[in-house]
């Protein structure tokens, strides 16, 4: 098995690449980030989910990317000033609730789930759902918040994690470096811990995801994913450049063209 950055008793990255992501569950025809969004993705086999998680304001860990309800629900509130129970019983379109990840975790106990922790108040509610469902080595916790991902993944020892995004412009800025070894030795110390790292092909102007820079990261056991990527042409090419992972909200093409 590759040896990870993180070199931690996970079994995330078991399964072969490339990692096919399903962004928010397969939501074609299902509302997203629901148990009904998750159960087709798996059921056309999926072997990750990515998604979301807020907190309630009792504490509860629930899988949203939003941190209010308006987009999904139509209504002005913030899922911070809801108890679970009021949650809970929102209904969404196809008789569809939010789950708590908790229900998640259970639900669907031999896939892998990619969870961003959304805000500050979700991370010991995470923690706490992760540990009572026995998930933590089949989860990896993210944040684009630095701070938040560390305390996250503090609270939950041998978990697998990608980098935040203070890591992610660190990792750029030291491709810029001409010296192979010395990019490596960088990357390898800026990164540790983490298993891989999670971007965009590009922000603007700048192309994040390179054969060299995919290159200097699996040299040093960092993994990477890109987001979000529904086109099969862009599927293809960034496999072929080494990526190890497709995020999407198209895992049905995906699980068609790469496998």
């Amino acid at each position: 098995m590759t040896t990870h950055a993180a070199d931690r008793p996970t079994r995330w990255f078991d399964p072969e690449t490339p990692r096919l992501l399903a962004h928010r569950g397969l939501h074609t025809t299902a509302p997203e980030n629901t148990m009904l969004a998750f159960a087709q993705a798996i059921a056309i086999g999926a072997d990750y989910l990515e998604t979301d998680v807020h907190a309630t304001r009792d504490g509860v860990a629930v899988i949203s990317h939003d941190a209010d309800l308006r987009r999904l629900a139509g209504r002005d509130q913030r899922l911070l000033d809801l108890d679970w129970s009021e949650v809970s019983s929102i209904r969404l379109p196809d008789d569809q609730t939010m789950p708590s990840l908790v229900e998640a975790l259970d639900a669907f106990p031999e896939t892998r789930f990619n969870i961003d922790v959304k805000s500050d108040d979700a991370v010991e509610p995470t923690i706490q759902a992760i540990r009572r469902a026995g998930a933590v080595d089949r989860v990896l916790v993210t944040s684009f918040d630095q701070s938040r991902r560390a305390r996250t993944v503090a609270g939950l020892p041998g978990v697998a994690t990608s980098a935040s995004s203070r890591l992610v412009v660190s990792a750029v800025l030291i491709g810029v470096i001409p010296l192979r070894s010395v990019r490596r030795r960088l990357l390898a110390t800026v990164l540790a811990g983490c298993g891989a790292i999670q971007v965009p092909e590009r922000r603007g102007p700048v192309t994040i995801v390179t054969a060299r820079r995919v290159a200097d990261l699996a040299s040093v056991g960092v993994e990477t994913h890109v987001w979000t990527v529904d086109d099969p042409t862009d599927m293809h090419r960034l496999v072929a450049l080494g990526v190890a992972g497709i995020v999407t909200d198209r895992v049905d093409l995906a699980l068609e063209e790469l496998r």
